[in-house]
C-alpha cells in the first residue's frame, strides 16, 4: 500500500513544567541549549527530507473564531510538519525524541493522518 500524508503538531504548556525549567536558565544557558538544539533540529530534517511533504513551521499568535465573533486565543500549537509513511504508526516514530522536545521545551507531538475522499482512516490511499 502507498504512504500516508500526516500532519505532526507540536505542543507548549510555557505553564508547564518543560517551559518552567527554560525559563530557569540564563541567557547565556539558553543559548548554549540552542546551539545544540538547532544543529540537531537540522539533521532531523536532514534525515527525515524525503519524508517531509511540508516543513511547516512556528506558529504565532491565535484568533478564534465562534458563531458569535472573533477574539485572540491562547492555545498550546507549537509549530506544524506534514510527512509522508506508510502508517500512522511510522509517522508517529519519526518523531520520538525529536529536537523540539528532547533539547526544547515542546511537550508533545500529535501526528494525525490527512484525510480525504480516497483515503482509509489512517490517510493512506484506498486499495
Amino acid at each position: 500500500m502507498a504512504d500516508g500524508t500526516y500532519l505532526a503538531v507540536f505542543y507548549s504548556n510555557k505553564a508547564g513544567p518543560k517551559w518552567q525549567a527554560w525559563y530557569g536558565l540564563s541567557e547565556e544557558q539558553q543559548k548554549a541549549r540552542q546551539a545544540v538544539g538547532i544543529p540537531a533540529l537540522e539533521a532531523w530534517d536532514e534525515a527525515h527530507k524525503d519524508a517531509i511533504v511540508y516543513m511547516g513551521g512556528p506558529l504565532g499568535k491565535t484568533l478564534q473564531v465562534t458563531d458569535t465573533g472573533t477574539a485572540k486565543a491562547v492555545n498550546e500549537l507549537t509549530a506544524f510538519v506534514v510527512v509522508r509513511a506508510p502508517s500512522l504508526e511510522a509517522a508517529a516514530l519519526m518523531f520520538e525524541g525529536h529536537p523540539h522536545m528532547s533539547i526544547f521545551p515542546c511537550h508533545a507531538v500529535d501526528v494525525m493522518p490527512l484525510l480525504g475522499m480516497e483515503t482509509d482512516d489512517e490517510g493512506r490511499p484506498k486499495a
